[in-house]
């Protein structure tokens, strides 16, 4: 077993969103809301340019998250199948580091307006990246495991963070 590493993060910035104990699972481009991304002055140069781009990615640490990761996980909506946390978009994992990708509404000084987004209000922003069209649009991505549960339809409702009923 190779010996364990602690390594430093540095906090960028804060992540605001109206969402206080309850957030959605993915992030949804329509919702209602003010979100946005406060980045910290010594990072502001970093946002040079960034307006050009439709859309990026937030990189952030979960820090709400209190339960111990498991290694084999059931995603709420998927009927009870279980799989494992790397096959899953659990939040509790080993490094609780979420990733959601947002289009950019708008930027002002050190603001990111932004679509919705699936974080809690005032988690840590790790780490701002450009979502590059074709670069991150891979043609030939499949859904994996979930492509043979029963009702794929209702799932991706559930994956995409689409409101629906049940």
């Amino acid at each position: 077993m190779q010996e364990s590493i602690n390594y430093r993060l540095e906090q960028i910035g804060i992540i605001k969103t109206p969402y206080q104990n309850n957030a959605p699972y993915q992030p949804v481009d329509t919702d209602g809301g003010e979100f946005y991304v406060i980045i910290n002055p010594e990072y502001v140069d970093g946002l040079f340019e960034l307006g050009a781009f439709h859309y990026i990615y937030l990189i952030y640490y979960a820090d709400r998250v209190t339960r111990k990761a498991e290694m084999m996980v059931s995603p709420p909506w998927a009927e009870g199948k279980k799989v494992g946390v790397f096959a899953s978009r659990s939040p509790v994992r080993p490094n609780p580091i979420g990733l959601s990708i947002v289009r950019i509404k708008n930027i002002v000084e050190n603001k990111i307006y932004t679509s919705g987004l699936d974080v809690f209000d005032g988690t840590p922003l790790l780490d701002i990246k450009p979502y590059i069209k074709d670069l991150d649009d891979k043609s030939d991505a499949n859904y994996g495991w979930i492509e043979k549960m029963k009702d794929m339809e209702h799932l991706t409702l559930h994956i995409k963070g689409i409101p629906h009923d049940y």
